[in-house]
Parts: C-alpha cells; sequence; structure tokens
C-alpha cells in the first residue's frame, strides 16, 4: 500500500527551503516500505536502464531508472509530492521573473514533457558499496524539467553502512560556493532544488546553482529512492 505518511503544505515547505535551501523529512517511508522498494533492485524487468557510475565518470555505485508501470507506492508518492510542491515551483518563476508555470497536477506536467519527447520515467533506485559516491550534478534530462526533487534513504546508516553523506553545493553569484553535508535516517526523505533556486538579495531576488552528490561511503551498502518529477528524452 501507498505511503500514507504526511507531507507538510506548500508554505510550510516554502518557508523552509527559503531559509534552508532543502527540507528534511523524517519518517517519510517506513522500514517495511524500504524493505519492499529494496526487494525491488534484482528484479532487472522492473527497470528501463542500468547506469555504471564509473562508466560515464560519474562517481563509484550504480543505479536502475524504474520502467513503467512504477510501482504503486513509487507512483503516489511521486503524484502526492508534485501537487504539495508545484505551487513551490511557480512561485519560484514569479520571484526569478520568468513566464514557465506548472500545471497542477503531474499528468498534466507528464503531458508538458510528452510534447517535448520526454517519456521515459526518471524515479529511480541508487546503490553504492564501499569506496562508493556520486559526483556533484543536476538531474536535468531536456529542456523540460521540474525545479525541485526528492531523495529519500532507504538503508540504516550505521548498522548498513557509514559515510555515504547526502551533499548539497550552492553557488552564490560573486561569492565562493557553499556546501553541506546531510546525515539521513532511514526512511527520511529530503526536498532540494533541482538546478536552481531563488535566493533573496539586497536587490530583489537572485538565481543561485545548486548541485548534489553523495561522499564516500566508509563501509556496507547504501541504497536511496530518488523521485524526478519531469520525464527523460
Amino acid at each position: 500500500m501507498p505511503s500514507r505518511r504526511p507531507i507538510p503544505d506548500s508554505s510550510s515547505l516554502l518557508s523552509k527551503l527559503d531559509e534552508q535551501g532543502h527540507v528534511r523529512l523524517p519518517n517519510l517511508l517506513t522500514p517495511a516500505e524500504c524493505n519492499a522498494l529494496l526487494d525491488l533492485y534484482p528484479e532487472k524487468k522492473r527497470f528501463r536502464s542500468f547506469v555504471d557510475m564509473a562508466r560515464h565518470r560519474f562517481g563509484e555505485g550504480d543505479y536502475r531508472y524504474f520502467d513503467d508501470p512504477l510501482p504503486v507506492l513509487v507512483k503516489a508518492l511521486r503524484a502526492r509530492f508534485y501537487g504539495v510542491l508545484a505551487p513551490i515551483a511557480n512561485r519560484w518563476e514569479e520571484r526569478l521573473g520568468t513566464d514557465t508555470r506548472y500545471p497542477r497536477t503531474l499528468p498534466e506536467f507528464a503531458s508538458v514533457c510528452r510534447q517535448h519527447d520526454q517519456t521515459r520515467p526518471t524515479p529511480l533506485l541508487l546503490h553504492y558499496e564501499a569506496g562508493g559516491y556520486n559526483c556533484l550534478h543536476q538531474d536535468l534530462y531536456g529542456p523540460v524539467h521540474f525545479p525541485l526533487q526528492v531523495a529519500c534513504l532507504l538503508s540504516d546508516p550505521g548498522r548498513d553502512f557509514t559515510g555515504g553523506e547526502f551533499l548539497l553545493v550552492e553557488q552564490r553569484p560573486r561569492a565562493q560556493s557553499r556546501g553541506e553535508a546531510i546525515s539521513l535516517e532511514r526512511g527520511e526523505g529530503l526536498v532540494f532544488p533541482c538546478r536552481e533556486r531563488p535566493a533573496e538579495g539586497k536587490r530583489g531576488y537572485h538565481r543561485v546553482r545548486v548541485r548534489h552528490g553523495v561522499s564516500t561511503l566508509w563501509s556496507g551498502t547504501r541504497f536511496t529512492l530518488g523521485l524526478i518529477f519531469h520525464d527523460a528524452a
């Protein structure tokens, strides 16, 4: 059954994103839900694509993109989050002075993606072993992208792995980059910018570029669920 854990409303999330640049959501998934997703990783037929990070110099590890139909839990979480995050995305575009606006529901946004030949699903499971890491990057798969995404840790830090903090780096205009290492708990979600976010300065809002990654695992195995809302070309 899809997770029924509450997701904060748009106003609450926007306030925290303005303050911190990201939002942590403890206990987004139950241990049983984490296990159910972990059990899917060996089932190759559930995925449309397998990526070896080292082969592409993305890092050390691998990830698999789910194929349609998405698992019930993943599909439900993606739709629920989109409905809450779309008003924030539109508010961000207003602050940045663009004409871009995002529709109210995920099916409507999927239709926009299809108009640009972006039809392949992008939710994924990421896997790292000791020594693994993910280079700083942005998840952009075509001309259409949604400005927020969600990651949820499926493994238990301290028991299943050590190291492997989630990394966020902001490139501020005319300033050095600011980085943050975030140690998530099992089942905890993280909402963060896909590419950039508006930040308020003395002369109004400006763009802050954002990249994300994962620091080196010192031991064990780490799995993460990634929820990206735009489809891939």
